[in-house]
C-alpha cells in the first residue's frame, strides 16, 4: 500500500512538471507574437502629422536696397545727365502735354503712356475720377500693395508742383529684372496725382536707388499740363 502511494505521489509530480514547462513555452509564444505584432503595425502604420499646413507668402524676391544700389552702381548712365534735352509729349487722348527725355522709349497708347530708359521709368494714367486727396492716394497704394508685398508707401501730401496743386508721395518697390545682375533692383517712385474737371492725372516717376534723378525728375513734374 505504501509503494503504491510513493508511485502515484511520484506520476503527479511528473504530470505537474509537465504542466508547469508546457504553459511556460504557451506563455512565451504568446509574449512573442503580441510584440511581433505591435512592432509590425508600427512600422506599417505611419504617423499622423500633427504640423499644420502654412500657406504660402508672399515674397518680394532677392531684392534689398544694396544690391539696388549695386544695379545703380553698374549702370551709372542711369542718372539722366545735366545737358539732358527734353521734348514736349502732347496726349489728345489724356487731354495733357508733359516733358520727357529725348531718346526715352516710348509705348502704350491712349490715355496709359510710358517712357522708359535703363531702369528709369515715367508712366502716365488717366482717368475719370474726384479730387484726390492724401487719403485716397493712400488707399490706391494699399489696394497696390495687396498684389505687391514689395511695395513700401510714405506718407501722401498736397504740394504746388508747377501751376499745379497735387497730391504727391513716395513710395519704394522693386523693378523688372536687371539683364545684367539677374536681380530685381529696388526702386523709388516720386507719385504725382493731378486733377481737372473730372479727371484724374497719376504720374510715376520711378528710378533705381542709387540713381539722382531728383533735378530732372523735379523738372518733368513741374512740365505737366492740362489741355
Amino acid at each position: 500500500m505504501i509503494n503504491q502511494l510513493i508511485r502515484a505521489h511520484h506520476r503527479l509530480s511528473i504530470l505537474f512538471a509537465l504542466a508547469v514547462v508546457v504553459a511556460a513555452a504557451v506563455l512565451a509564444g504568446c509574449g512573442s507574437s503580441s510584440n511581433g505584432s505591435g512592432s509590425s503595425t508600427a512600422a506599417s502604420t505611419p504617423a499622423a502629422s500633427t504640423t499644420p499646413a502654412v500657406a504660402a507668402k508672399a515674397s518680394c524676391g532677392s531684392s534689398t536696397a544694396s544690391a539696388g544700389a549695386s544695379e545703380a552702381a553698374s549702370t551709372a548712365q542711369g542718372d539722366i545727365p545735366d545737358n539732358q534735352q527734353f521734348l514736349s509729349f502732347h496726349n489728345r487722348a489724356g487731354g495733357y502735354s508733359i516733358s520727357y527725355p529725348e531718346g526715352w522709349a516710348r509705348s502704350g497708347n491712349g490715355k496709359d503712356v510710358t517712357f522708359q530708359q535703363q531702369g528709369n521709368t515715367i508712366t502716365i494714367k488717366v482717368a475719370p475720377g474726384s479730387q484726390p486727396t492724401p487719403a485716397s492716394v493712400t488707399a490706391g497704394l494699399k489696394q497696390a500693395a495687396a498684389s505687391d508685398p514689395c511695395l513700401s508707401p510714405g506718407t501722401p501730401q498736397v504740394v504746388t508742383v508747377g501751376p499745379n496743386q497735387v497730391v504727391k508721395v513716395t513710395y519704394t518697390t522693386q523693378g523688372q529684372k536687371s539683364a545684367v545682375t539677374g536681380q530685381r533692383p529696388k526702386i523709388t517712385v516720386d507719385r504725382y496725382v493731378y486733377f481737372k474737371g473730372g479727371k484724374v492725372a497719376t504720374v510715376d516717376l520711378a528710378t533705381p536707388v542709387g540713381v539722382d534723378n531728383v533735378d530732372a525728375y523735379r523738372m518733368i513734374s513741374e512740365s505737366f499740363r492740362w489741355s
